[in-house]
């Protein structure tokens, strides 16, 4: 996120706590819906799911915060990312299980690319979206938040409630276990 955008959130993060305006959420549900979408398809099965998941946590979010109970937020990006892991915890305990998304999702989701680039991507995604599977969860959560939510490091220490450190680490070892994967399998 660049500074503009951090600007634009911060105003309309205080518009909400100020005044309660529903167009002020309204905005940052715009900036935030496509991003929390992606991150939650990545972790159900199927489309329905990751749709009903999102509105969800931007209906539990507005609650929260419609009900005075934002002293402790401070980033909306932090605060919207973690309603969403607490909502995907929530849905795994109800379901038993936990998985990420299958490959014939993915295909479900299509691009509007070229044909021809259009193969050649979901071909990589699937053989990443496959090697990620086989890597433990916080692994495939991190690189998840970096590479396809495009997040900084410090965003992301806010959401894990790490350190940046920890976070640097982290997706270091993830990635090296990724080229690992990637390399065993060619």
């Amino acid at each position: 996120m660049n500074v503009k955008d951090s600007l634009r959130e911060k105003k309309l993060l205080y518009k909400i706590k100020k005044d309660r305006d529903p167009e002020a959420y309204g905005e940052l549900y715009s900036l935030y819906i496509e991003r929390i979408y992606r991150f939650i398809s990545f972790k159900v099965s199927s489309r329905s799911e990751a749709e009903d998941l999102t509105s969800d946590i931007f209906l539990k979010a507005w609650n929260y915060l419609a009900e005075g109970k934002y002293s402790d937020v401070r980033s909306f990006s932090g605060f919207i990312y973690k309603v969403a892991k607490t909502t995907l915890v929530d849905f795994y305990r109800k379901k038993g299980r936990e998985q990420l998304c299958s490959l014939e999702d993915l295909k479900e989701q299509g691009t509007d690319a070229k044909e021809y680039e259009m193969i050649h991507d979901r071909y990589e995604a699937e053989k990443i979206l496959k090697a990620l599977k086989k890597m433990k969860r916080e692994y495939q959560e991190i690189i998840i938040l970096r590479y396809m939510d495009s997040l900084s490091g410090s965003e992301i220490a806010v959401i894990l409630g790490k350190s940046r450190t920890n976070v640097r680490v982290t997706l270091h070892r993830a990635l090296q276990v990724l080229k690992n994967i990637l390399q065993k399998e060619q």
